[in-house]
């Protein structure tokens, strides 16, 4: 990690770690006190007190890197966004889809209730992890003998959630790569399926279960698609911490639940049929440089620069009185232990970059059997 990077690093690190742990102290209470007597309220409070972290990243991506999202929707989708309860499907393009997901949800009122399916180990990550954890999202193993159970018992739970919530799940899987698309193509034509060019094939029985649960109580499915123009860098969390922007543009559509299929079968068939279409209005946008709905206004709030104004104030106070008080910057020992917790702080946020990395490597031969076990 270069030297510019860690001096921005540092500071960022500092101030979402400590903000974080703050924030986990008191949902881990709340857990304990107040959520076994009411459920309801343990949620409302947490939803508060998750989008006090995750306003912290939103303000990353929105106001320190300066990123561009062009939300493309028609009025129905427009208008319903962050009123009603919703599955949200999407492909899975790059490494700060989630981000971008709480960008959108933050401008519709819903950032706090956001869930997502996640991979297990994310839950273990400092702060973040612990929050999405308190906030009931779904952790999975990818191993459909072992998940199945877990993820039809955290959709029955979702059933009396009080506040509108998005729920995404990223049917591909996996992140889109160059190596992936190959294991995707020759698998399609393996099947005498369409092969792909920019969308990975989805791994329908989540989805499946997803639906089978959820058309009781939520009355919308969400098809998200994603794309960084030609002209626009690849956004990463390496970038975005070093304050280069970027353009994402994500085009909404809503299709209502009521109107999905009734059988599992034919459920999984309209799951690939949406990835199938998505695929072709992926190349339109590559050849035209835009989707045909109309652009809709999201603008750039300022409630998530004022959320971090105050966690930078009250945590330099915090650090001042101290200081002050422990005088640890008078004695050589206290110096070296302040350093090491820089050091510390430092580590983690590489881990949270790494983290964020970590299936960029991925061989053709390990998603080829990926794709085969669906």
């Amino acid at each position: 990690m270069a030297i510019p990077l860690v001096l921005v690093v540092l500071p960022l690190g500092l101030l979402f770690l400590l903000s974080g742990l703050i924030v986990n102290t008191i949902q881990a209470i709340l857990f304990v006190t107040i959520r076994p007597f009411s459920k309801s309220f343990y949620r409302r409070i947490n939803r508060f007190l998750a989008e006090l972290l995750w306003l912290q990243l939103v303000w990353v991506v929105d106001w320190w890197a300066g990123f561009k999202v062009q939300l493309h929707a028609d009025e129905e989708t427009y208008r319903s966004m962050g009123k009603e309860h919703a599955l949200i499907i999407s492909n899975h393009r790059s490494d700060i889809d989630w981000l971008i997901g709480w960008i959108l949800a933050q401008r519709s009122g819903c950032l706090g209730s956001t869930l997502a399916v996640m991979k297990k180990s994310s839950k273990f990550l400092p702060v973040i992890g612990w929050s999405m954890w308190f906030a009931e999202y779904l952790f999975l193993e990818r191993s459909w003998a072992k998940d199945e159970k877990t993820l039809k018992w955290g959709l029955q739970r979702l059933k009396d959630f009080p506040r509108p919530f998005w729920l995404a799940l990223f049917v591909e899987g996996t992140r889109f790569t160059p190596a992936k698309l190959l294991a995707a193509q020759e698998y399609a034509a393996s099947q005498g399926l369409p092969a792909p060019q920019n969308v990975l094939i989805p791994r329908t029985k989540g989805f499946v279960s997803a639906v089978s649960i959820m058309r009781d109580f939520v009355p919308a499915i969400y098809d998200t698609t994603v794309i960084v123009p030609k002209d626009s860098p690849q956004p990463t969390m390496l970038r975005i911490l070093k304050g280069q922007p970027s353009v994402i543009h994500v085009r909404m559509k809503r299709h209502a639940m009521s109107e999905m299929p009734k059988s599992d079968e034919d459920v999984s068939k309209w799951c690939k049929d949406i990835f199938v279409a998505k695929d072709a209005l992926l190349d339109k946008h590559l050849a035209t440089g835009t989707f045909d709905e109309e652009i809709r206004p999201i603008g750039r709030p300022v409630k998530s620069l004022l959320v971090t104004l105050f966690w930078a104030c009250l945590l330099l106070f915090g650090a001042i009185q101290f200081f002050k008080w422990t005088q640890l910057l008078s004695t050589w020992r206290g110096v070296a232990f302040t350093a090491a917790g820089m050091a510390l702080v430092t580590g983690v946020m590489h881990v949270f970059i790494m983290f964020s990395q970590a299936e960029r490597s991925s061989s053709a031969r390990a998603a080829r059997n990926r794709v085969k076990k669906e």
